[in-house]
């Protein structure tokens, strides 16, 4: 069961939602059994405390609460376990697959440390190179599995570019004044070259 205590705030690494007023709170997936369970990616600073937000604004539309988790066996501790309010089949659970589970920004206050953020802070912000030149702005920070990423929409216009966000790319940030200081590669908004002939794709 879980507390009733005001959960901790969730960890600086969520994926993003394409609302940037919303921050991803987990994210489900199989079902687990024939009762109604389902698994959870959950990415609260400490996991089961997903379980501790009241309703959470599902990407389907729907205003969802989870009324019970545990961690899946076997798995890593961000793997949960959980129950919804009002699913209770092997179908419901089936629908939720890959819908994410977000909480309004302002509900989650202030970080605890001046230099911790949420990635959702980041949308918005113009990205300067090292000599102040403006290269474009932050639209999204999605994670595909391999780290966060800055996707970039260049000042000049044209197609967005992704950037990895990471000290030797971003070496600095300043939230407050709206900015983040990059060391992009220099055909970080190039397009694709030709395939090589050889090439069978």
């Amino acid at each position: 069961m879980t507390s009733a205590r005001k959960p901790p705030a969730p960890q600086p690494a969520p994926p993003t939602s394409s609302d940037p007023s919303l921050v991803v709170l987990g994210e489900f997936g199989r079902p687990h059994g024939l009762h109604g369970e389902v698994r959870l990616k959950s990415h609260t600073g400490e996991p089961l405390a997903i379980a501790g937000y009241g309703a959470l604004r599902a990407s389907d539309g729907r205003d969802l609460e989870i009324t019970d988790a545990r961690t899946a066996p076997g798995g890593s501790p961000d793997l949960l376990i959980v129950r919804v309010k009002g699913v209770d089949g092997r179908t419901g659970a089936e629908a939720l697959n890959r819908v994410t589970l977000s909480i309004p920004r302002e509900r989650l206050g202030e970080t605890a440390e001046e230099d911790e953020f949420f990635l959702t802070d980041l949308i918005g912000l113009r990205v300067e190179d090292e000599a102040g030149s403006v290269i474009g702005t932050i639209v999204a920070v999605p994670n595909y599995g391999g780290g966060d990423l800055l996707e970039i929409r260049p000042a000049a216009g044209g197609p967005t570019a992704l950037l990895p966000f990471t000290k030797a790319f971003v070496p600095s940030l300043d939230i407050a004044g709206g900015r983040v200081v990059a060391d992009p590669p220099e055909d970080l908004f190039a397009p694709p070259g030709p395939k090589p002939a050889d090439d069978p794709g």
